[in-house]
């Protein structure tokens, strides 16, 4: 046999090694074949093909184990067990920059399945590692690090921890300052997670100068960076009233409220969710707000959105009002309250209903002006039915008890309080009669309606225990009136009046 043809014997084996690996990788990429290709033994096959001299090999065999740990937390784990991982770690420092990439996403398909997963990375010095590629020149290879590393921080605070003590914020920063658009939106995004756990781990993303560079890409015109840029300063400011202030500072308001008419579902959300998360802090902060007309691109996001697009907003809301009487009036100014009595007649699902009610207590809750406001868009009927109704939940039950009763301690249109007289259970029927015992002694017209409506007949009706605030109440409303026009409308009298006409002896 010649040398030609000895040689071609390995040229046949190389180009079918080659072939194979690029098929596999091809079919891994489709979920409905990785079982198969699992059964097939695939993963056994591979791991030689890692390690193979011909580069181009390594790359697409390492290509085609990410697509199915991708897919499957089982080949995931399976590639643990067999001791696969330090073998790619160890790839990150040594192969060329197609394979690092390769390798790194590898990783965050490992890292992504569970913490316990994401911990066998960072146990393999997988997060020193990556964070080395994020000093690459490819900016292929530093999109593909950061994105493992956001999947591994995301899971708990430790992992996080681990990815910033592998040095990795610092880095992330820079990487917002690069001109490649997909990799400043894994950066903000991986600083997002990080962000998210803890005061401490969105203090050490801020030490690094990451609003300034956020704040820079709030007009974007990429509407996912835009997505993952607000995502970042909302977890930054939802630890402290501190940190909310640094991204406040940054002045990215009024300029973020653009957004809230942004054709990205996401962008807006996220909008909201950042609005939330700095004016729950302080009354200062929701000023802040309130003065570069917040209140209302939120009331108008709320009417052209729907389902949880609105939650973020709904809060927003309370959580203005409920700082001061100001910002509350400054809620109604806005016409929110008309928006969340829609919101809550058009949501079927009862945490937004639950988060809806809230928001109306506080807006509700500061004075017989805010009451007004509540129920003159005839809310306080709808509250009782939220409450009394079975199929509502515990929570959204609770919250329209209390929004409820905090309205009715300050609501002194009776118009608006009489019609719960006849609904409500005497839990709720005590805090209206409250409100009639304090209004009708200094209304003389309203004690004219209250007995031609019926009113002072219900309360005749109603029982109570002797001694109890209850029954205080319809001592106090009973004495606004004659003797014998309260006995006239107390039930039984009719009966009384026929029996002493019968027993009556003419002279």
């Amino acid at each position: 046999m010649s040398r030609r043809q000895i040689i071609q014997v390995f040229e046949e084996y190389q180009k079918t090694r080659l072939q194979f690996v690029q098929t596999v990788a091809d079919l891994a990429s489709r979920k409905p074949n990785v079982e198969i290709l699992r059964d097939a033994g695939v993963m056994s096959m591979l791991r030689p093909l890692m390690l193979d001299p011909v580069p181009t090999i390594q790359q697409k065999a390492t290509q085609a184990l990410g697509h199915l740990v991708d897919h499957s937390d089982d080949l995931a784990e399976a590639l643990v067990r067999d001791g696969i991982l330090p073998q790619l770690v160890e790839s990150l420092a040594s192969q060329n920059r197609f394979h690092k990439k390769a390798a790194a996403s590898v990783l965050r398909a490992v890292a992504k399945h569970s913490p316990e997963l994401a911990q066998a990375v960072v146990a393999c010095n997988g997060a020193g590692a990556l964070v080395l590629c994020l000093e690459e020149f490819d900016p292929g290879v530093k999109e593909a690090a950061a994105w493992a590393l956001g999947l591994m921080a995301r899971h708990n605070a430790m992992l996080a921890q681990a990815v910033v003590d592998a040095g990795a914020v610092p880095l992330l920063v820079l990487s917002l300052a690069e001109p490649e658009v997909a990799l400043k939106r894994i950066a903000a995004s991986t600083l997002s997670d990080i962000a998210k756990h803890s005061p401490e781990l969105a203090q050490t993303v801020v030490d690094t100068g990451a609003i300034a560079h956020l704040a820079q890409m709030i007009l974007s015109p990429d509407a996912k960076l835009k997505r993952q840029v607000f995502s970042a300063l909302s977890q930054i400011s939802k630890h402290s009233v501190g940190l909310a202030e640094l991204v406040v500072e940054a002045e990215i308001f009024p300029g973020a409220l653009a957004s809230l008419r942004d054709p990205d579902e996401c962008v807006k959300k996220n909008v909201t969710v950042l609005m939330r998360e700095v004016v729950k802090h302080t009354p200062e902060l929701s000023q802040v707000i309130v003065n570069c007309g917040g209140l209302s691109g939120v009331v108008d996001h709320l009417g052209v959105s729907k389902g949880s697009q609105r939650l973020p907003g709904i809060m927003t809301l309370g959580y203005v009002a409920a700082h001061s009487e100001s910002l509350a009036m400054a809620v109604i100014i806005s016409k929110g309250v008309l928006q969340l009595a829609l919101c809550l007649s058009e949501e079927a699902e009862q945490h937004i209903k639950a988060a809806t009610v809230w928001s109306i207590g506080q807006i509700g809750q500061h004075t017989p002006e805010h009451a007004r406001a509540v129920s003159t868009s005839n809310l306080l009927p709808r509250l009782l039915q939220l409450y009394m109704d079975a199929s509502s939940s515990e929570d959204l039950r609770a919250k329209s008890k209390q929004a409820l009763k905090s309205i009715l301690q300050k609501c002194t249109d009776l118009q608006y309080l009489e019609p719960l007289l006849y609904d409500a259970p005497s839990n709720i029927v005590k805090h209206v009669l409250c409100q009639f015992s304090k209004v009708l002694p200094h209304d003389k017209k309203a004690l004219r309606l209250f007995v031609s409506s019926g009113g002072l007949t219900k309360v005749q009706e109603i029982e109570a225990e002797p001694g109890s605030a209850l029954q205080e109440y319809i001592n106090a409303i009973n004495n606004c009136f004659p003797e014998d026009i309260v006995r006239y409308y107390s039930p039984g009298y009719s009966e009384d009046l026929l029996e002493r006409v019968e027993n009556y002896q003419p002279i």
